[in-house]
């Protein structure tokens, strides 16, 4: 249900449910030291009452023995009433601390009233999985514009290059700067930006209004004999509008999952039911090592098709435990770049007496050969990269590749 317009305050005790929760239901939570949990709470903890001027006299972490229910009682203590936005970022640390690309800690917001504002950027290269890439390389450059959106109007288009924000350079040295997401999370602020067809440079300043979101759906068109279908997330059911678009098409069907955040395990089974069958798509496994198989859903009639994948650094979670079956078992070749290697494990929400969640992955992932995709990625069998002047043209190369693949 929606969350509390005015939710309780978060506690120590908060910080003891999300603490024991993690021991209790994460997929390494049998691994854990209890230490190392404490310290990057309190670590948190204790940065968030210096930033505001608030710290506390004689506050430390006491000596930790592993004992999970002696070392919070410890904690506990050290804490006394504890204050309640540090407690909020302590356990946002803890789970922060945890170095899992599928593991976070969220307070839902009540829905705003006037439905949905931003400045309307909502993609951009450099970005993979739940965060800035580190395998980013200049330029830095947008990708999406939300049409009718405040960034719409001042005429920034997708493929214009991204020098700074607030005057500050996005770029350190040769590091994407990690205040970028910060910055344009901001109700206003200042973009500097290059056209890549005109090498016009100019300044605009954003702020945020109301926004429509484009509906999350598949975009389908026929191109040189091939049916190409866009599908931007793994949603409840979308497999089954892919197939339904590719029933009594052509024989020959791009798949682009480029900026395909995730979603579900069970729609990647049953869309890969399409075009194979009888095949082990994945494995999710527990700490102890045992591993169920993910396969196939072999109700699905086959399509028949040849099929071609597109992906890029975006493409993360279920669209890599996609990528990584039909490049597997050899369903399909891949094109475009090596996926965001953000897929360590389906996470569920546990909710905490504040309103907050701490979403959690109870296990791990691991392709259909068993090898590890988190952190690593899918590898593209053919590079084909989408640069700033390719979009601001129209240009895609990925999608030529891919037509060439299959004799269109």
């Amino acid at each position: 249900g929606p969350p509390p317009a005015s939710p309780p305050p978060t506690t120590v005790g908060t910080l003891g449910q999300a603490f024991f929760c993690v021991l209790d239901h994460y997929y390494g939570g049998p691994g854990l030291r209890t230490q190392d949990l404490l310290k990057d709470a309190f670590a948190a903890y204790t940065r968030n009452l210096q930033k505001r001027g608030a710290d506390v006299a004689g506050l430390r972490l006491p000596a930790l023995t592993g004992d999970r229910d002696a070392d919070w009682a410890a904690a506990a203590r050290a804490l006394g009433e504890g204050d309640p936005v540090a407690l909020r970022a302590a356990i946002g640390g803890m789970v922060e601390g945890l170095r899992d690309n599928h593991a976070r800690h969220e307070t839902p917001r009540p829905p705003r009233e006037g439905g949905l504002v931003g400045t309307g950027i909502v993609g951009a290269s450099g970005i993979s999985g739940p965060g800035l890439d580190p395998a980013a390389r200049p330029p830095f450059f947008l990708t999406e514009i939300i049409e009718g959106s405040p960034a719409d109007k001042a005429g920034i288009r997708a493929g214009d290059i991204v020098q700074a924000i607030d005057g500050v350079p996005v770029w350190v040295g040769d590091t994407l700067n990690p205040l970028l997401v910060e910055q344009v999370q901001r109700p206003s602020f200042t973009i500097t930006l290059k056209r890549p067809t005109t090498g016009r440079v100019r300044t605009v300043k954003l702020t945020e209004g109301p926004l429509t979101p484009p509906e999350r759906a598949v975009r389908v068109k026929d191109v040189s004999g091939a049916r190409y279908v866009q599908l931007p997330g793994f949603y409840e059911g979308a497999a089954d509008e892919v197939i339904a678009t590719l029933r009594g098409g052509p024989k020959k069907v791009v798949l682009d999952l480029r900026g395909n955040g995730g979603g579900s395990p069970r729609e990647v089974v049953r869309l890969l039911g399409a075009f194979a069958h009888g095949k082990v798509t994945s494995y999710f496994c527990a700490y102890d090592g045992s591993c169920t198989p993910n396969r196939t859903d072999d109700t699905v009639p086959l399509l028949g098709a040849r099929l071609v994948v597109l992906t890029d650094r975006r493409c993360a979670s279920a669209c890599e435990d996609f990528s990584a079956a039909v490049q597997g078992h050899g369903i399909a070749p891949i094109v475009g770049t090596r996926t965001a290697g953000a897929v360590s494990g389906p996470a569920g929400p546990w909710l905490l007496d504040d309103g907050g969640v701490v979403l959690l992955p109870s296990v791990r992932h691991l392709g259909p050969g068993r090898e590890i995709v988190d952190t690593v990625g899918v590898p593209a069998d053919h590079q084909a990269p989408m640069t700033a002047l390719d979009l601001a043209t129209g240009r895609d190369p990925a999608l030529r590749k891919a037509l060439s693949l299959l004799g269109g």
